[in-house]
């Protein structure tokens, strides 16, 4: 009665509060909007913190109905009374974290950074909360007789680990201590991410000389002068946000200025100053270290590792060394050609520079292929390869997509759609965010504003987020797409199906809930229809002329496919061992410095060079889900491209295997092991052979 009392208090003070404002906080409503959608416009910033304060006690109250429920602990009562609990937590939460990614301010970020301890603090309530694990450890010690169906099963025993995993069996002082080292790295996380942004933000390389525009094509120029229009400034502006970034690298023949904003774009948080994530890194790894010990484990990567597929440090090690084997020889022969073709080209240096690798490479590749993005932007319209998706995605699953500009969003760019199954069933809500801008942090990816469950009966159906940051339009240009943006498309939409397909019981276990090193299945399959002929005729049309796609330039998309491929599983793998570095092992107190030029084995391949490191803006694993994890990106590669071979066997239309891979493995989330799961769609494990082959590092007889 006290908590109840407690809740409507506060509901009546945060009315009066919107009373006196003339305004309800919504986000403590049932929005009123098409699908439930969320009310972005009427959602103001200061709205947060009541709003979660009211969600908390909410949910302290729902667990605290199991804890005292007088009833025999039950799957019902107690594992499905749980994972029903904290619904509105969840929505604020996801409302909050989307917009600190998509579109911040100072208000959002000093929201998150004041929320983020309380709902540290409510997952520490629950996960520590003796009396609810000991309900949870009868239902499980019960399970052979409760003849649950396997959702239920693995919903079950992941619950069951999850508090093992998460401290349940700790005694009270290390509880204690787990509390504090959980708060901090939330907190840790945050100041990483606003570091990032921030040092992303603040740099700008500015040109007022047009003589070191060469180069560059026009699509670059254009886009650079739009930006110092909209600052203000005479000339060209150039950012490290990879629309700009990247073409620069590319193509500017001034070498100095390829050197200063490589560096500028390396050394993100690394030099000293408020945007520094040194100290931060350091004291993440070392809190992750000793709450995997806390935990009865060596490093954090045994931890983590445990519920992945490659559930051990030694398997992710041989995959990432086995590998390399065949990447290395070929990286090396690619690095002695494109040297050579360098000095053809008058290079005189000693030795490529890492600055000069994308300039050189992307020469090197429009004279053996005739192509590169300049030749291929024009047949990539960004409407035209959105809709070259719906088609493919309507000719495998059935599905379909209908705008809705009466859906709130959160930014003018974004766009809104509703998604029907073949048989008319509403599927998802999806949005579109696709051009880069201050308050949005680089990078692209997907996430849900809404999962997806059934609740008494009822199915909820997911609101899908993809983000990426592509080229604007410009006032002569729509926004055309390099053929890594329009893979990178491809690649999100991936993870969207995962989530706009899921067809389970339980939010937990529906959709990209899985295990990480499987989450980028469905992603990476997605890039492997951009390379057919098929699929490309579907929406590579000229933006100016409406000319399809010559079938000559597919025939060199698909010959260039495995161009300095060797270079780029390099880099990768090197992601992964770096990752492995800072979370296989005891801190040792090196410096970042010395532990990167340790794991990155593409400093065989360049000169070493000081003053930059990645490690300081290397969100995927210091603020994102890949830490320990990083290698699972080539472990899915091994999975989408054995996963792929069946479509080309059977056709890349084909209806059965679409329908397979929707059944197995797109709408069932984590609801069953995931190497079961692959097996149940190809019949089989996956062939690492696959991989190799498709990539070039192993040539078949």
């Amino acid at each position: 009665m006290k908590i109840k009392f407690l809740i409507m208090f506060v509901m009546a003070a945060v009315t009066v509060f919107a009373q006196n404002e003339n305004e309800v906080n919504v986000l403590n409503t049932r929005f009123d909007t098409p699908f439930n959608t969320v009310p972005f416009k009427e959602i103001r910033d200061e709205y947060f913190m009541p709003a979660i304060r009211i969600a908390l006690e909410a949910g302290r109250n729902e667990i605290n109905q199991i804890t005292e429920n007088p009833a025999k602990p039950t799957f019902e009562n107690t594992i499905v009374a749980l994972e029903m609990s904290g619904k509105e937590i969840t929505k604020i939460s996801k409302i909050l974290m989307h917009l600190n990614s998509a579109e911040t301010n100072p208000v959002i970020q000093k929201n998150v950074r004041e929320i983020s301890p309380l709902l540290t603090e409510y997952r520490n309530d629950i996960s520590l909360n003796e009396k609810l694990f000991q309900r949870i450890k009868q239902v499980y010690a019960d399970r052979d007789k409760l003849r649950l169906d396997p959702e239920s099963a693995m919903l079950l025993e992941k619950t069951y680990k999850n508090f093992a995993r998460n401290g349940a069996n700790l005694s009270p002082e290390q509880k204690e201590q787990l509390r504090k080292i959980n708060k901090e790295l939330a907190d840790l996380s945050i100041r990483f991410s606003e570091n990032v942004l921030n040092e992303t933000n603040e740099f700008t390389l500015h040109i007022t000389d047009k003589n070191d525009l060469a180069g560059l094509p026009d699509f670059a120029v254009e886009s650079a002068a739009a930006t110092a229009k909209k600052a203000g400034k005479e000339g060209w502006i150039f950012t490290l946000q990879a629309p700009s970034y990247g073409p620069f690298m590319q193509y500017a023949d001034n070498r100095q200025l390829r050197k200063q904003l490589f560096e500028a774009f390396n050394s993100r948080c690394f030099k000293p100053g408020k945007n520094s994530n040194v100290e931060i890194i350091d004291r993440i790894v070392q809190l992750r270290y000793e709450k995997a010990v806390l935990l009865g484990y060596e490093t954090w990567a045994d931890y983590i590792l445990e519920e992945r597929m490659a559930n051990k440090k030694q398997i992710v090690n041989d995959f990432l060394d086995e590998i390399r084997k065949y990447a290395e020889p070929v990286a090396q022969k690619e690095m002695a050609e494109l040297t050579s073709y360098a000095r053809s080209q008058g290079f005189e240096g000693d030795s490529l520079q890492r600055w000069d690798y994308a300039y050189y490479s992307e020469k090197l590749k429009k004279e053996k292929y005739a192509i590169n993005d300049e030749i291929l932007k024009p047949y990539f319209k960004l409407e035209n390869v959105l809709d070259g998706i719906f088609r493919l995605t309507n000719e495998l699953f059935g599905i379909s997509f209908r705008r809705n500009d009466k859906i709130q969003v959160w930014h003018e760019d974004v766009t809104a759609y509703e998604v029907y199954d073949r048989d008319g069933k509403l599927l998802a809500i999806w949005y579109g965010d696709y051009f880069p801008r201050p308050g949005k942090r680089a990078g692209a990816w997907n996430n849900t504003l809404q999962g997806q469950w059934v609740e008494n009966g009822t199915e909820i159906r997911p609101h899908v987020v993809n983000v990426c940051n592509f080229s604007k339009p410009t006032d002569t240009k729509p926004s055309l797409l390099t053929f890594y943006e329009v893979r990178t498309l491809y690649h999100e939409f991936g993870h969207a199906l995962h989530d706009m397909l899921a067809n389970g019981k339980y939010a937990s276990l529906s959709g990209t809930s899985v295990a990480w090193d499987f989450v980028e299945l469905p992603s990476q399959l997605m890039e492997n229809f951009v390379f057919e002929p098929e699929v490309l005729k579907l929406f590579a049309r000229h933006y100016e002329t409406g000319e399809l796609i010559p079938a000559d330039l597919i025939q060199r998309i698909q010959a260039s496919a495995n161009f300095m491929s060797g270079m780029a599983t390099i880099r990768q793998l090197s992601f992964g061992l770096l990752d492995m570095a800072y979370h296989g092992n005891k801190p040792s107190g090196r410096s970042i410095a010395e532990i990167e030029k340790q794991a990155d084995i593409t400093g065989r391949l360049y000169p070493y060079a000081s003053g930059y490191a990645i490690s300081p803006a290397f969100s995927h694993i210091f603020s994102g889900g890949y830490s320990a994890g990083y290698y699972s990106y080539k472990w899915s590669e091994v999975l989408d491209a054995d996963a792929f071979f069946l479509f080309k066997e059977k056709g890349i239309f084909n209806k059965d295997v679409a329908q397979s891979f929707r059944d197995n493995i797109l709408s069932k989330g984590g609801s069953e092991k995931p190497m079961d799961l692959y097996k149940k769609f190809r019949g089989r494990e996956p062939k690492v052979e696959a991989m190799l082959i498709r990539a070039g590092l192993l040539v078949t007889p």
